[in-house]
């Protein structure tokens, strides 16, 4: 009897055991009431208890942020190895994911929590880190998320408190991979080099119409991805993803980024470029997915939808990430080889697809704040039916691409950018003269509004010459068809919509620095004109090629420069190409 008692009670202390065990890695957002989620101190404190409670998680810093706190990589990984190295050596998957880019959205960083004590305690997801490695960023937007509050998400439902979109330096972390302006994205872009995932998953909620689906996806546009890897993402993963959410109870569509106002217009594929988390990622061939939920859903719903859209990625890859590896080893072997780029993309409006869409009927009514009618969506009134998708794309500004480009380390902000993104580049042992190409900045307009922190430019035209230049020792030389070659040509060519030139890091041969005095330079553009019939021959067919009579200040900046004065510098672009 003393036997059996014995045996009860030790079962009732294990029992009890398992039990406050559990209670200790309920995750904060567990322990809520649905609509409540955890604090940037909560969560990180949760991650540490994660990393002490398993040795197959380990919660590194890598590197800091604008508010001076740590950036935080969870590393979850069953053979404890914690190493890229190792493991492309034992053939994982790497996947990558990134939550509170805009601490508002908050989903997945409760999600992931979840996710995270799974794969390390659950029989069933833990056979999912026997071959690929999970990288959590638990809170990437730190700066945002200390600034906790109820009321900057003004159409959002829920959760109680949340962070700020912005960081401390009010940049949206979102816009900021290519430029580099905050020191969290500098942190962040260099765990992501340095791991080289092959599937990136970013969490969000999105603002826009009303309709029923609860978590939209973005996925990099396929057109522009090399064929290989955007052929496994649009065939073999992507389907895979709508067909699980939609036996899970969260049937998926594409971003609601619409043709007219309302989703019956049609949807347009959004077309991130490499400011974004996913257009960057998409550079280096990395499969990548923003996962948008609905702002209006319920807080625990979006919660549960991140949460599933996450773990069936992971379920995948168990399937497919080898073909996506072979699929980005033949991405970035093509890239090296080509010998032409496409440097931006326009929307092809004449080839359209169709998806099914569930939406609410749309009406107009008098308005209680204005005079005009204002939009609403009945949702008595549900639809379910076929709408156009706009989502092909052709590439255009194409270019021949360099064998290599000569950049003068004066442009250090341009060089550090390089070194964050782990681009191999050589230093000019010693001064060398060089006859190369360079580009001549011949138009570009400029946003008349700051833009993350830049005045922006856009559609940029530049004029090609060639020219002697003397570089000096320790200049770099940046040398292509080594399967970077995307993320190099989109950010030292001038036109591509987010380079270096776009993001203002050249400004500086904008301006003019020497001019001159026009009742003095009269005499001397008159000898100039005398002493060079070619220049005369140029200048007077110059005249005849303008609508109307050329302003004598006109002509005479025409001669100056066209003439041994002008300086030279201004409006060319430092970088030279070898072809």
């Amino acid at each position: 009897m003393k036997y059996r008692l014995f045996l009860v009670s030790l079962g009732l202390i294990i029992a009890f055991s398992i039990h406050v065990s559990a209670q200790k890695l309920a995750t904060p957002y567990e322990k809520g009431n649905g609509n409540q989620s955890t604090t940037y101190e909560a969560c990180i404190d949760w991650y540490q208890q994660l990393d002490r409670a398993h040795k197959t998680v380990r919660m590194d810093s890598v590197g800091l942020t604008d508010i001076g706190r740590p950036l935080h990589l969870v590393i979850l990984d069953a053979d404890a190895e914690f190493s890229p190295v190792q493991a492309r050596k034992r053939g994982k998957n790497i996947v990558f994911i990134i939550n509170g880019i805009h601490p508002g959205e908050p989903e997945g960083i409760d999600a992931s929590m979840r996710l995270a004590r799974e794969l390390v305690s659950d029989p069933a997801k833990k056979t999912w880190l026997k071959n690929t490695i999970v990288l959590i960023v638990p809170v990437f937007n730190v700066d945002g998320s200390l600034r906790r509050n109820s009321h900057s998400r003004a159409n959002q439902n829920g959760p109680e408190a949340y962070g700020f979109r912005a960081n401390s330096r009010n940049l949206d972390l979102n816009r900021d991979f290519i430029k580099l302006g905050s020191r969290n994205t500098q942190s962040l872009v260099g765990a992501m080099r340095y791991w080289n995932p092959d599937l990136l998953l970013d969490t969000h909620t999105t603002n826009g119409a009303d309709y029923q689906h609860v978590m939209t996806l973005i996925e990099s546009q396929t057109d522009k991805m090399q064929p290989e890897v955007g052929n496994w993402m649009k065939h073999k993963f992507s389907p895979k993803l709508y067909e699980a959410m939609e036996e899970a109870g969260f049937p998926m569509c594409p971003y609601v980024n619409t043709e007219r106002e309302l989703p019956d217009s049609g949807i347009i594929g959004f077309l991130e470029t490499p400011r974004y988390s996913t257009g960057y990622a998409a550079l280096f061939h990395t499969a990548s997915y923003v996962l948008e939920t609905h702002m209006l859903k319920a807080y625990n719903q979006r919660v549960a939808a991140t949460y599933n859209l996450l773990s069936i990625c992971l379920s995948e890859m168990q399937k497919t990430g080898p073909e996506l590896q072979q699929a980005r080893a033949n991405a970035a072997a093509q890239t090296a080889a080509a010998k032409i780029l496409p440097l931006n993309w326009k929307l092809n409006r004449l080839k359209t697809d169709s998806i099914f869409f569930r939406g609410y009927a749309a009406a107009y009514r008098n308005s209680d704040v204005h005079a005009e009618n204002r939009l609403y969506y009945d949702r008595d009134q549900p639809w379910m039916r076929n709408i156009p998708f706009y989502n092909h794309y052709v590439g255009i500004d194409i270019m021949q691409k360099p064998k290599a480009y000569f950049i003068p380390q004066a442009w250090h902000e341009v060089i550090d950018r390089l070194k964050i993104n782990h681009i191999p580049f050589t230093i000019l042992a010693a001064d060398t003269l060089l006859e190369l190409e360079f580009y001549l900045i011949t138009d570009y307009q400029t946003s008349r509004r700051p833009y993350e922190g830049h005045y922006l430019h856009y559609a940029t035209q530049t004029r090609t010459i060639k020219a002697l230049h003397q570089f000096r020792k320790g200049d770099i030389v940046v040398i292509t068809g080594q399967g970077h070659d995307r993320f190099v040509v989109e950010t030292l060519e001038p036109r591509a919509v987010d380079s270096y030139f776009n993001w203002g890091y050249f400004d500086g041969i904008l301006q003019q620095k020497e001019y001159f005095s026009a009742y003095v330079y009269e005499d001397t553009a008159a000898e100039l004109l005398k002493n060079d019939p070619g220049l005369r021959q140029r200048f007077e067919s110059w005249k005849k090629e303008q609508e109307k009579q050329p302003s004598p200040g006109a002509q005479l900046d025409w001669i100056y420069r066209n003439s041994p004065n002008f300086e030279g510098t201004a409006q060319l672009y430092p970088v030279g190409m070898l072809r």
